[in-house]
């Protein structure tokens, strides 16, 4: 499991809505409400990170739509297109016994059972989602 300091991208940055700075986020996993309830989020854009209070959030459909404190206008939220919205990972709420967060996968070791033992595979480096499918991207632990 990630530490819980560590900040988890959970929307991008789609548009400006309205003229006083409001942000369209395109949420990451649409049945959470993490976000929503949120004092500080952290804004990744082109390899800078801000960590910036959150003035309000509210859902609109299947996106949310979040005021972030100094951003006051349209052409201050425009230039946030594209960034990558993160929540603290101990913010998540609690999960049920044999539930787990996509992210919490990271780093975890790929194992394949051989006979009574098992082999390693390697290490998941990321997850990628499809429509149809979410698939782990391996880290072979031959380096290849």
């Amino acid at each position: 499991m990630l530490a819980p300091d560590t900040w988890v991208p959970l929307a991008e940055i789609l548009r400006p809505h309205g003229l006083r700075g409001e942000l369209k986020l395109k949420v990451f996993n649409e049945d959470s409400d993490v976000l929503l309830s949120q004092e500080d989020v952290l804004v990744r854009l082109s390899g800078e990170e801000h960590e910036v209070s959150v003035d309000r959030a509210r859902r609109a459909g299947d996106a949310i739509l979040m005021k972030l404190y100094s951003v006051d206008d349209c052409d201050k939220a425009a230039e946030l297109r594209g960034a990558l919205v993160c929540a603290r990972r101990a913010s998540f709420p609690l999960l049920e016994d044999g539930e787990f967060y996509t992210c919490d996968v990271i780093g975890a070791r790929v194992l394949l059972r051989s006979g009574e033992g098992y082999d390693e595979l390697g290490t998941v480096k990321a997850v990628q989602s499809y429509p149809s499918a979410d698939a782990l991207v391996v880290q072979a632990a031959d380096g290849g």
